[in-house]
């Protein structure tokens, strides 16, 4: 899977994705450190692989993680600086949560994060679905990124 570059001084903003969320009763924000536990049991549900990258989103104060939450329950997730500084990533939303606009939202949020830290840039690691940033955000593929960082993540014996 390609890395990705996003031009973070061209990005829609979140808000009125989120406040078209909100009023639909699913609120965005960033989590507080108190949260840990429970998104990390989410993502230990939904997205088991991601949990290391999740907890050192979960190193800095405030927390370099975002969350939707419906109800009181958690419908998705999204992480920037913790794979590497400027990295948008790990993200997740649940899958009968998924085209509610959740992913975007949380993945504006955390791009605006990038920019309002003073990058210009951001990249996404490991994409998975490129249509998706390349519409929501105008990320490109950055030639010659596969495998990227994640080609040489180390995996349990019976995952290989």
């Amino acid at each position: 899977m390609p890395d990705m570059l996003v031009k973070l001084y061209e990005l829609p903003p979140a808000s009125p994705k989120v406040e078209q969320l909100r009023a639909n009763g699913v609120t965005c924000r960033r989590a507080e450190s108190y949260e840990r536990a429970p998104v990390l049991r989410f993502v230990r549900e939904h997205f088991p692989t991601w949990c290391d990258e999740l907890l050192a989103g979960f190193a800095s104060v405030p927390p370099n993680v975002f969350v939707a939450i419906e109800g009181g329950n958690i419908l998705g997730f999204a992480c920037y600086n913790a794979t590497r500084p400027n990295f948008f990533g790990p993200t997740g939303v649940d899958e009968p949560e998924r085209g509610r606009g959740i992913g975007e939202a949380l993945l504006l949020q955390s791009l605006e994060a990038l920019a309002a830290e003073g990058y210009a840039y951001a990249i996404i690691g490991g994409v998975g679905p490129a249509e998706f940033y390349a519409k929501a955000v105008g990320a490109t593929i950055i030639e010659g990124s596969e495998p990227g960082i994640y080609g040489t993540m180390l995996r349990r014996r019976e995952e290989t």
